[in-house]
C-alpha cells in the first residue's frame, strides 16, 4: 500500500472515529502529497519522495514545538507533539542513538575519514544511507562527536 493510499484510508478512519487531531494531521500530510503530485513531475512518487515529504512535516512540527516552548505556550507545543507522533507512524522505524553511532562508525572506517576535514564526506554518505531512518540533527551531532569537530 502506497503512502497516499494509506493516508486516504487513515483519513477515512479518523473521520468515522471522530478523531479531529488525527484527521487534521493526516489531511496536512495528504495536502503535501497532492502538492507534490500536482508539481508536474513525470514520474510516480517514489519511497524517497514520500520520506522527503514526511521529513518536511516532521521538521515543521519540531520547529513549532521549539518555538511554542520558548514562548511558554505549552498547550500548543503539546498539540504539535501529538501531531508529530502521528506523522512518525508513517516513517520507517527510527534508529536509536546507539544504532546511529554504530552506523556512522562503520562509515568512518569504510571511508577512512579522520578529523573535521572528513565531515562533509561522512555526512554525504550518512544522509544517503540513513535517509528516513534517523533524524538529520542526530546524525550531524554524532558525526561531529566521532570526528572530533
Amino acid at each position: 500500500m502506497s503512502l497516499s493510499e494509506r493516508i486516504t484510508a487513515d483519513m477515512k478512519a479518523a473521520m468515522k472515529n471522530g478523531d479531529k487531531l488525527r484527521l487534521e494531521t493526516v489531511r496536512a500530510v495528504r495536502a503535501a502529497i497532492l502538492e507534490f503530485e500536482k508539481a508536474g513531475y513525470d514520474t510516480a512518487m517514489t519511497f524517497d519522495d514520500e520520506v522527503r515529504i514526511l521529513n518536511a512535516a516532521v521538521k515543521k512540527r519540531r520547529d513549532a514545538i521549539e518555538m511554542y516552548q520558548k514562548a511558554g505556550r505549552l498547550e500548543l507545543a503539546t498539540k504539535e507533539q501529538q501531531e508529530l507522533d502521528i506523522i512518525m507512524e508513517y516513517l520507517p522505524q527510527q534508529l536509536s542513538e546507539d544504532d546511529i553511532r554504530s552506523e556512522l562508525q562503520k562509515l568512518v572506517e569504510s571511508l577512512e575519514v579522520t578529523g573535521p576535514t572528513g565531515y562533509g564526506k561522512l555526512m554525504g554518505a550518512a544522509t544517503k544511507q540513513l535517509k528516513g531512518r534517523a533524524d538529520g540533527a542526530a546524525i550531524q551531532r554524532i558525526a561531529k562527536e566521532l570526528l572530533g569537530s
